[in-house]
């Protein structure tokens, strides 16, 4: 063999086969059991027990002297719907079973509340039917950066004093900002509402809102939602089911309990047992 092809033969060069890098999946931070002390911490909380009903008059009377600032474009959505609605044309907004979703669900809501502490959240569940519950995050965590939006968004919270401050991001673009059962429009992208939750009585709750919708206002709206203490347990919160009312009594082949759908007109008015 001559140097030459000695020579070239060494410089060549076997590309070897590498193993691909695997993808490290991010972090999935475990939560931590609650200790003694966690449970205990709860008693310093503010007495938040009871169910909490809105101030219908105070719902109306804020949208009649703090209107929201609709964008021009969205103003004449408003104007129609709510001239529909004294037309005797209501739309229900809130009848499809869908969660009513963060703010709407203090903003306009004709059914009771109820806060839950335990560590490292606040729960707040609403009369009515399951959909209803928000959960707020007080365990020091961040909002994620790249998050699931759902209709009542991803809350955070902490205690400043008293005062419950939550932030919620992450709210899908469909959930109604609305100011009546009949009028609003869908909150858009980028929908950003902070609240504040505090006694101002021994039996009167206040949430202040700050709605950020940049798809339909023209700036943040600043808006307050009272809420009223019935301790008597003729006053708690029971089961709702959404739509239960479309279904009857029944029983099937081999006698068990079970529904069956109510029978109809074809304008969907439920009709009388024995009517068709």
């Amino acid at each position: 063999m001559s140097r030459f092809l000695a020579l070239a033969l060494a410089l060549v060069t076997v590309p070897v086969a590498t193993p691909a890098l695997a993808q490290t999946p991010p972090a999935d931070p475990a939560i931590p059991a609650p200790t003694a002390r966690a449970w205990s911490d709860l008693a310093k909380l503010p007495d938040w027990s009871g169910s909490w009903f809105p101030v219908i008059t105070d719902q109306v009377a804020q949208i009649t002297t703090n209107p929201t600032p609709w964008k021009p474009e969205i103003q004449k959505q408003i104007d129609h719907w709510t001239a529909e609605e004294k037309a005797g044309r209501p739309r229900g907004l809130l009848v499809d079973c869908l969660p009513h979703g963060v703010p709407t669900f203090y903003l306009i809501t004709h059914n009771s509340l109820e806060f839950l502490f335990t560590p490292g959240r606040v729960t707040v569940l609403g009369e009515s039917d399951g959909n209803r519950l928000v959960r707020i995050h007080t365990d020091g965590r961040k909002a994620p950066e790249d998050p699931d939006p759902s209709f009542h968004g991803y809350n955070v919270g902490h205690w400043e004093g008293d005062t419950l401050a939550v932030s919620t991001t992450a709210i899908l673009p469909q959930t109604w900002l609305a100011v009546s059962e009949a009028v609003g429009v869908p909150i858009g992208e980028s929908a950003h509402v902070e609240q504040r939750f505090h006694l101002i009585g021994p039996d009167t709750l206040a949430v202040d809102l700050t709605i950020t919708a940049p798809a339909v206002l023209t700036k943040p709206w600043q808006t307050r939602r009272l809420f009223t203490r019935k301790r008597q347990r003729s006053y708690e919160i029971v089961e709702g089911v959404c739509r239960q009312g479309d279904f009857e009594p029944a029983t099937d082949t081999w006698g068990n309990p079970t529904w069956r759908p109510t029978r109809q007109s074809a304008d969907g008015n439920i009709l009388a047992p024995g009517q068709h």
